[in-house]
């Protein structure tokens, strides 16, 4: 297995890490941060739904693996939110090692700020100095039912399915047994988990976090 601490240019041990569930604003704090902050953002998940798909080919070819991923039938109806959930988290270490090479060929004055679901606190963990890097955000079910109401992309699959409703509660159920993994992982480590309920809004989480983070945003002072 690659030494994931392998960090040439010292990205790794100088990035802000905000991990955790769907749909508790990880992506909207973490931008508020950089503008705040003068800081890069990495968005995990863009990426790995659209600049990784080359290495998830390769890694299938390599395997003697389908090339075609299957139909979002077998994806969302067939199975159970636990056989979902169990591969997921499955395929969580092999993205997060290319989510890590990303982040290696990312330089920059200030830290990096790198957000999104697949970047697991047990994953992380080994790169961090502190777990003061690391918070882990989720939405209590109240909010996360809200956000289901509220978000387009959070209320629907996008993708044509024989059973939407089915589908889309598979992956609602889904995404909630991967964020209880990842609370369970954090607490385990030491990592701060933050519930989201709604009663914050963004620019208030983005300031608390602003505390934990404090000792990594100061400017260092011209020698």
């Amino acid at each position: 297995m690659p030494d994931v601490r392998w960090d040439p240019h010292g990205s790794l041990r100088r990035a802000l890490w905000i991990g955790g569930a769907q749909w508790a604003g990880k992506t909207t704090v973490a931008e508020l941060l950089a503008e705040q902050y003068g800081l890069t953002v990495y968005h995990y998940d863009y990426h790995d739904a659209r600049g990784h798909q080359d290495r998830r080919i390769a890694r299938r070819l390599a395997l003697g693996e389908p090339l075609v991923q299957p139909g979002p039938d077998r994806a969302w109806s067939d199975r159970t939110p636990e056989e979902m959930a169990a591969d997921t988290l499955a395929g969580f270490p092999i993205r997060f090692e290319w989510a890590l090479d990303d982040l290696r060929a990312l330089y920059t004055g200030r830290p990096a700020i790198a957000e999104g679901w697949g970047l697991r606190p047990e994953l992380v963990a080994p790169l961090l100095d502190s777990p003061r890097r690391m918070a882990v955000l989720v939405p209590t079910e109240e909010f996360r039912r809200h956000q289901l109401r509220v978000l387009p992309r959070a209320g629907a699959l996008g993708v044509p399915v024989r059973d939407p409703a089915r589908a889309q509660a598979n992956r609602v159920a889904r995404d909630r047994l991967v964020a209880e993994d990842a609370v369970r992982h954090a607490r385990r480590l030491g990592i701060r988990v933050l519930e989201v309920d709604g009663t914050r809004d963004a620019p208030a989480v983005a300031a608390d976090l602003a505390d934990q983070f404090a000792p990594y945003l100061a400017v260092p002072a011209a020698a």
